[in-house]
This record gives structure tokens, sequence and C-alpha cells, in this order.
């Protein structure tokens, strides 16, 4: 989309809205569309003259129209009500339409700020922040911050100057009269002031409960496949039933606030309205005002009580925005990955030479994962990484692209300091196949050409297929490359998935590549096609291979067996198995292995 089209301006960065106290904060929000809002606002000002104009053209009618018997001044009266309700009825569509520029105007920027935001946090938040509450906080908080500009925002001024034109309206007729009407404000606002703090603290606990269930859905859904592999269906349902039970719980409570409040201001105003009709009434028989003034003032009285109720109103909904706010605000504070924060960028392109001086990495101070890693990757190299699950493998091929960055020593990148180089330019040399491919619900070639970000040709991409050992595969289904991906890729083997994601990366064509134990989900036969594959195209890459079979990184150059964080071995393939460690011990066991199964298949034969 281009800035020509786009209704608001993207250089707005929403964290300037952010501020502790969250009416500055809201109206900061609003920053670009206040325009509109005042427009609104003085269409409902408008809107509230013509009905306060009205009544006292009702007292016109009554005391001196009807009371002198100017008869002929009726149609003129008539038309004074019709030129009136449609004065009235076009500033309120005005208003509306104006309100609705300014809360889906704000709407859409905030959902068009919080999605790219959220990608461009850092790993370490996503760590620990869950997909349903940011989920929640992306769609319901956004939902109800829009509500509150729709209605909430524009309706305190509404009934802001529907009280101040009819309060003058009064004391023009009796100003006895107005301040006797206005005695009841003070309860209101003391019962609406109590409400919004109870409900302020109910709507967050429902929305914190939204959040769970959300999560919880999410995670059923995403392994729906799981669930019915061990049958966990009635688990799954008995753990959601506690989850929206709960929600239920909090959702009456909630629900019983705002309740009791409308009972509580229907007592007090009730109250007012009887004694100012009583009050008026006695006025008009002992002639102090007249029986238009009466009328008058009965129209009037209702456009004074009735809107300060419903701004009481207005207080305890807006409970719930502000606490939507806060919720928005903070994932909007949280700072974003600093992607071109870099003072290098070699003009040719990267040698791939890796070199670890002594790092060590934590994901907190208090879980240490990698302890003083030392080595050095050629350009070109091949380098294994070996060793138990949660040795630290993986975090060490995740400081590589920086998606954590080491708390001490040092890692070059052709001979730079890694940290010199900016995240986005390593992020475009770099290739990665994760163990779990992640595949969109797209086609087969949208998703192999989707790491590139410029035009691909067919060919190319039929190359990368050719090179994962996949191309033959995709031309056997009916729709070959616009075969339609199903969500996660369910629609494909694990194998094939695997064979995509290779092919993704290979088509990138970066100067390093990571493979993720990317060879896991294949068999024997399609492993030892992609490894021919990618010998050829790993020739001057420097690649990092992560696996447990021995047969997928012996031929590596160096072969790294890490053991709680530390590189306890280290050397080619044969000269492991000539140390007593782990890599012999591996080595060992997956042999007898294959023995016993060899064995088992020449019995049945």
């Amino acid at each position: 989309m281009t800035n020509n089209s786009h209704p608001h301006p993207p250089e707005f960065d929403l964290k300037h809205t952010v501020h502790e106290n969250r009416f500055i904060g809201m109206w900061r929000m609003m920053r670009g569309f206040r325009f509109q809002y005042f427009g609104a606002t003085a269409s409902a000002g408008v809107a509230a003259g013509m009905k306060t104009a009205t009544f006292l053209l009702i007292q016109y009618l009554i005391d001196d129209v009807l009371g002198n018997g100017m008869l002929n001044l009726l149609p003129w009266v008539g038309l004074g009500f019709v030129g009136f309700a449609l004065l009235e009825g076009g500033a309120t569509f005005l208003g509306g339409w104006l309100a609705a520029q300014t809360a889906e105007g704000i709407a859409l920027r905030l959902r068009n700020y919080l999605f790219d935001h959220i990608q461009r946090l850092t790993f370490s938040y996503h760590d620990r922040t869950q997909t349903g509450e940011l989920l929640q906080r992306a769609t319901s908080d956004v939902d109800t911050i829009q509500r509150f500009f729709l209605q909430q925002a524009l309706d305190v001024g509404r009934i802001l100057l529907l009280f101040l034109i009819n309060f003058i309206a009064i004391a023009f007729i009796n100003v006895r009269l107005a301040f006797l009407s206005v005695i009841v404000l003070p309860p209101i606002f003391a019962v609406s002031i109590w409400f919004f703090k109870k409900i302020e603290k109910a709507y967050e606990k429902y929305q914190e409960q939204e959040a769970k269930l959300s999560t919880t859905l999410q995670e059923n859904l995403s392994g729906v496949r799981v669930v019915k592999a061990f049958a966990r269906q009635q688990h799954e349902i008995d753990k959601f039933e506690v989850e929206n039970k709960e929600k239920f719980r909090r959702g009456i409570r909630l629900l019983l606030m705002h309740a009791s409040y409308w009972p509580t201001t229907d007592i007090i105003a009730g109250a007012q309205m009887l004694g100012g009709f009583t009050l008026a009434a006695l006025m008009a028989i002992n002639g102090e005002i007249t029986v238009g003034d009466y009328m008058a003032y009965a129209g009037m009285l209702i456009w004074i009580i009735w809107p300060m109720r419903n701004l009481g109103r207005l207080i305890v909904q807006g409970s719930e925005a502000l606490v939507s706010y806060s919720r928005v605000s903070e994932i909007i504070k949280q700072d974003r990955e600093p992607l071109t924060e870099g003072t290098h960028i070699p003009h040719g392109e990267l040698h791939g030479e890796v070199i670890f001086e002594n790092v060590h990495f934590a994901y907190d101070e208090n879980t240490p994962v990698l302890h003083n890693i030392l080595f050095h990757a050629k350009p070109g190299q091949v380098i294994a990484l070996m060793g138990p699950t949660g040795s630290g493998k993986t975090s060490l091929v995740n400081l590589l692209p920086r998606f954590y960055d080491y708390q001490q020593g040092r890692i070059l990148l052709d001979r730079v300091e890694l940290k010199d180089y900016p995240r986005a330019f390593l992020r475009s040399q770099i290739g990665i196949v994760e163990q779990e491919p992640f595949l969109f619900s797209r086609t087969i070639r949208e998703n192999i050409a989707y790491g590139i970000g410029r035009e691909v040709t067919d060919e190319e991409v039929y190359e990368a297929a050719r090179a994962a050992a996949i191309h033959d595969v995709i031309l056997s289904f009916p729709e070959g490359y616009k075969t339609l991906v199903g969500e996660r890729g369910v629609t494909l083997s694990g194998g094939q998935k695997q064979r995509v994601a290779v092919a993704r990366t290979l088509l990138k064509n970066p100067r390093i590549l990571i493979l993720d134990d990317a060879t896991s989900s294949v068999d024997t036969e399609t492993e030892a096609a992609i490894r021919q594959a990618l010998d050829n195209l790993m020739e001057n890459r420097t690649t990092f291979i992560i696996a447990h079979r021995i047969q997928t990184v012996m031929h590596a150059d160096q072969i790294l067996v890490f053991d709680k964080g530390h590189i306890v071995q280290q050397g080619t393939h044969d000269e492991l198995l000539e140390e007593d460690g782990i890599y012999r011990r591996i080595f060992d066991v997956q042999a007898r292995i294959e023995e016993e199964v060899e064995k088992e298949i020449a019995s049945v034969r």
C-alpha cells in the first residue's frame, strides 16, 4: 500500500501515545483524527441546540400563539418544528459519520501498528508471552478502544453540550428551577466513580481470563493431531470447560456490576425528575411561570437528568476502555528489535568465516546455556553439532542471525564482530531449515519463494525444488506448484514439508546455512537424495548442521559434541571415534541398532 492510499501517516509511532495517565494516552492516540472528533462534537452540539429550540418553540406555541389566539402563525410554527427536526437529524448523521471516521481510523491504525510491532519484537519477548494473550490484546482490546472513540468519547461532548444548553435555557425561564434541577448530579457522580473503580478491576480480570481461554483454544487447534493421536479429546474438553466456566463466573460478576448501576441511578434520576415536575407544576399553578414555561421546562429537564445519568454510565464504561488501553500499551511500549542497527555492511559477498571466542550465553541471568564456546569455522566448511537434547546446539546457531545476543566473549564473522552487523543484513545472508518447518496456508510455489524479497522465475523455483528432491513429488499433485498447502502444511507429509522448507532456504542462496536436524523427518532414501543435493549446494558456503544421526554428520569438516552447554569433544568423524566419549558411545548405539534391524529383516526374508 502506498503512502497516498494509506489513511494515516505511517511515520506516526504509537509509542508516543503511551503515558502513565491513561486519559492523556487516549488523547494522544487521537492524533490525526482530532478534527473529525471535534467536528462530530460540534455536530452533536448543533443537534442538542435544535432539541432545546424545539422545547422553546413549544413554549412559544402555547403561551403566544395559542394563548393570544394568533392561529395564523400555526403553519409557521409547524414549519419550525419540521426545520428543527431536519437540522437535528442532519447534525446527528454528520456527527455519527465523523465519529465513525475517528473510531474506525484509530482502530485501523492501531491494528496495523500492533501487527507490525509484534513482528518486530525480540525473540525473548515472544518466548515469555503467550500467543493467545497477544491475539486477545490485538483484537478484543482494540475493539473496546474502538467502541470508546465511536460512542463514549463522542457522547461525553454531546452530553456536556446538552446539559449546558438546556441548563442555560431553563435559567432564562427561572433561575431557581435551573439550580434545583441539578442537585442530583453529585450523587450520580459519586455512584459512578464508585462503580468505575469496581468495574475497572472486574473487567481487567475478565480480559485476562478471556486471554487464557484464547490461548487454550489456540493450542488445542494447533495440536489437534496430537490430541486425536492420543485420544485426549475429553481431557482437552475438560480443560477448556474449566477455563470457560471461570470466564463465565467473571463475566457474570462484571454484568452484575453493570446491572446494579442502572437501578441505582434510575432511582436517583427518577426522584430528581419527580421533584422537578412537582415544583414546576406548583409554580405554574401559583402563576410564577406560564403553562408554556412548564411544558418547555418538563422537556428540557429530561435532557439534563438523563444525559448526566448517561455521563455516569460513560464513566463506568470508560473504565473498560482504559483497561484495554493499558493492555495494548504494554505491547506498544516494548522495544523493537533493532534490525538496521549496526556499523558494518561488507561491500562484496560474505566469505562465511565464523569464529567463536570464549562465548557465554544465557536466556536470563539464572539459566546459563552456553559456556566458553571456542571454535573456528573456515569459509565453506561444514560444522556438525551433536549432543543430547537441551545441550545448547540450537541456542548456538540462534546466535548467528542474532535472534539472541551473547553476554560474554566474541563471535567474529569474516573477522568482524557479529554485533557490528545489522540484524537485517545477517538474516539476509543466513538460511535456516528448522527441525519443525512452518509452511503457510498458501501454494507450494509461494511457500518456496517466501524467503525472497523479489519476483522469482518458475525455473528458479524448480531448480531449488529439484535440489531439495521435491520437484517430482510436486509435479505428481493435480495442481502441481499451485497446490494449496493446508494450515501449518498439514496436507503434506513430514518429509515433504521438510523438503519444501529446504527448497525455500536454498532459493534464498544464503552464504551461511543452518540445518537444524533438517533431515529428521525423511526416510533414509530421501535423506540420501537431499544429502547429495546439499553437498553440491553447500560448496563455498559455511554450513552448520544439527543432527542426531552419525550418518548425517560423519562427513563434516568439524564435529562439535555438546553436553550441558559445553563443547566436550571436537574433531572429525575418524578423530572422535578414536576417543572414549559421547560421540563413540552414540556411534556404537546406532551401529548396534542398525545391525539388529538388518538381522530382523534377514530373518523375515
